[in-house]
């Protein structure tokens, strides 16, 4: 189903993914975005399954987990309204590194990486803009995971399970 309402542009521009976007761009992402509900208990994504797409969590709540070598799942991070996962997938073409699953009803946006591809050709401001808030987001969480910020506390579960599993497995009898 695809988006719209009247307080999504203000939810997304308050998100990490979309901060700094002009009025224009944000119209144009907002146009590719696909609502997606699920019910509690629902698995989302699976660990190393193909990739494709990224979500942006508008409510709900969802726990993320990864498979260690041992065969034990592994509590990486706890998501919620504004927290975003996926994203890894739209900058390099990978299985995906966590399972994802509800805690309770939730609701999300996803984008694929066709709609950032169509981004892409259609308003190279607008990529460029996501691209690097991707980045940012990226190195702030590496910051906060290393300076040992706890996972659950810090956004997005594709980077953050690659440097937290680190964490977690090290620390714990994995």
């Amino acid at each position: 189903m695809a988006v719209s309402s009247p307080g999504l542009k203000a939810f997304l521009l308050a998100t990490p993914f979309f901060g700094d976007l002009s009025d224009a761009s944000l119209d144009l992402l907002v146009s590719m975005l696909v609502e997606r509900r699920f019910d509690a208990d629902a698995t989302v994504v699976a660990e190393g399954e193909p990739g494709r797409s990224m979500f942006i969590v508008r409510s709900g709540q969802l726990l993320v987990s990864k498979l260690a070598d041992s065969g034990r799942v592994i509590r990486t991070a706890d998501l919620g309204p504004g927290d975003f996962f996926g994203e890894m997938t739209l900058i390099e073409m990978q299985s995906r590194s966590v399972t994802v699953v509800a805690e309770s009803p939730i609701v999300l946006y996803e984008l694929t990486v066709r709609d950032l591809y169509t981004c892409y050709k259609a308003d190279i401001h607008a990529y460029v803009m996501v691209m690097q808030n991707i980045n940012r987001e990226l190195c702030r969480l590496e910051l906060a995971v290393t300076a040992g910020t706890p996972a659950s506390s810090a956004r997005s579960s594709d980077y953050k399970t690659g440097v937290a599993q680190r964490v977690w497995v090290v620390g714990t009898a994995a």
